[in-house]
């Protein structure tokens, strides 16, 4: 593979691992402790992830329990946990502080495959605008190099095929997660 062609292959790889990790922290009625990923504590003034501040564990299939390696910090998870996004009010006992994840509603099972999608076209675009860039940075190259027009047509061919593999990838993983979501 040519080095000019790797450095956009590259990057559109990154957006796939981006969506990845975004679609990890949607969840499909079932405890994922990815959820808390994006989650960040007041750890004495520095905003620290959840998992640097506690323990967490899965005791059953629909709960998540966060054990704070210091008392102290009980307060500032759980208001961490609601500020958040996660839509889920955490139970706090005065030792561990437990999510419990509701079953789903056919709505709400909707309402996540339609936010799947939405993330997944993001990611779709995401991909064209990396293509795009690619094909201009070529066009750049025939008027300041002496490449001819038709390795520029190679370079972009070679990219269109690149993008073709990734979107169909994006595809695939949306495909994936709605089939994930809707499963009772």
């Amino acid at each position: 593979m040519d080095d000019r062609i790797r450095e956009y292959d590259q990057k559109m790889q990154k957006t796939i691992d981006h969506l990845n990790s975004d679609f990890m922290t949607i969840r499909a009625g079932r405890a994922n402790p990815h959820v808390l990923d994006k989650i960040k504590v007041d750890y004495y003034g520095t905003p620290t992830p959840v998992q640097q501040v506690g323990n967490i564990s899965i005791p059953d299939a629909r709960m998540i329990q966060i054990q704070p390696w210091e008392k102290s910090l009980l307060r500032e998870i759980e208001k961490a946990i609601q500020t958040s996004d996660i839509g889920i009010n955490p139970t706090n006992d005065g030792n561990v502080i437990r999510l419990i994840f509701p079953e789903l509603t056919e709505e709400r099972r909707k309402e996540l495959v339609k936010e799947v999608k939405k993330k997944g076209e993001a990611d779709k675009v995401a991909i064209r605008n990396i293509r795009r860039d690619g094909n201009d940075a070529f066009k750049k190259l025939s008027k300041a190099d002496d490449i001819s027009e038709d390795e520029i047509k190679q370079l972009e061919d070679e990219l269109q095929k690149i993008t073709d593999k990734y979107i169909k990838q994006v595809d695939q993983m949306i495909e994936e997660k709605s089939k994930e979501i809707l499963t009772v």
